[in-house]
């Protein structure tokens, strides 16, 4: 016998109400219930990044949070990041900067770059490496992501 719970939230600005099981984890959630599937599943363990969203502003490993969690809460995904500026400016930088390759991870990687640009949190490439540590990419060796990264906050303190 499973245990459903009612929750609202606001996902990418639009207010949701979902019944999920209280085992249920919020990725599952997002790709399974309510079919949003830009947030990739990668571990399960918190330990790749590429299920990162930010709920009320923080970046978090979906895979870990229980989507009862969410109830009351904003959430946004990769989804929601479609048409807002500063987003677009790391998409582009990523573009140019040669980031992405395989593209599995650039969801994960764009949600947390988009946490750093927004809390001032990337002053040189040693922050920006510290910042992006929770997110893995088998592809591109980092430096092109930090370089990306990189750009888009120095236009953003300019």
């Amino acid at each position: 016998m499973s245990l459903k719970h009612d929750i609202e939230f606001t996902l990418n600005g639009i207010k949701r109400r979902v019944t999920v099981d209280v085992t249920m984890n919020a990725l599952a959630m997002l790709r399974d219930v309510i079919g949003l599937t830009g947030t990739k599943y990668g571990c399960g363990e918190g330990e790749c990044g590429a299920c990162t969203i930010q709920v009320d502003g923080v970046s978090l490993n979906s895979c870990l949070m229980f989507a009862v969690d969410c109830d009351g809460r904003n959430v946004t995904t990769i989804e929601g990041l479609a048409n807002d500026s500063k987003a677009d400016a790391l998409r582009s930088a990523f573009v140019e900067h040669g980031a992405v390759q395989c593209g599995f991870c650039t969801p994960g990687m764009i949600m947390q770059a988009d946490h750093l640009v927004r809390n001032g949190c990337c002053g040189d490439t040693d922050s920006i490496k510290r910042g992006i540590e929770g997110n893995l990419c088998r592809c591109t060796g980092y430096k092109k992501i930090v370089d990306a990264i990189a750009a888009v906050s120095q236009g953003a303190s300019s």
